[in-house]
């Protein structure tokens, strides 16, 4: 099983939100800009503002886990962030939401393999 790599830099994740293309959804936002890598590199944030710790970090595990299991199926070469919408509920966010959310923008960045 290989491991998820991730951005960790804060210039890491400044140059994908300025470069990278944008698309939106319902809870989740994010930037994707093609790397010079044979794997994606992903980063999540979600702001201070929205939530206290607990729940900020448990959003990043869910989002994390979705994109382990969606890993396979992704297009690889690219430096990915995703973001937690200021206006998506904190309280709601559980697996499915985040997973329907994730596929759907996946799908509309024209990320996923065709087979």
């Amino acid at each position: 099983m290989r491991k998820i790599k991730t951005l960790k830099k804060n210039y890491e994740f400044k140059n994908v939100l300025s470069k990278g293309k944008f698309y939106i959804g319902k809870q989740i936002s994010i930037y994707v800009l093609k790397n010079n890598k044979k794997v994606n590199v992903i980063g999540v944030a979600v702001s201070i503002k929205q939530c206290g710790a607990v729940k900020r970090n448990r959003i990043k595990r869910l989002i994390r886990e979705n994109y382990r299991l969606m890993k396979d199926n992704l297009k690889q070469g690219y430096d990915i962030v995703f973001l937690w919408n200021k206006k998506g509920e904190v309280d709601e966010a559980n697996y499915y939401i985040i997973k329907d959310d994730m596929e759907k923008i996946l799908k509309k960045a024209e990320l996923f393999n065709i087979n």
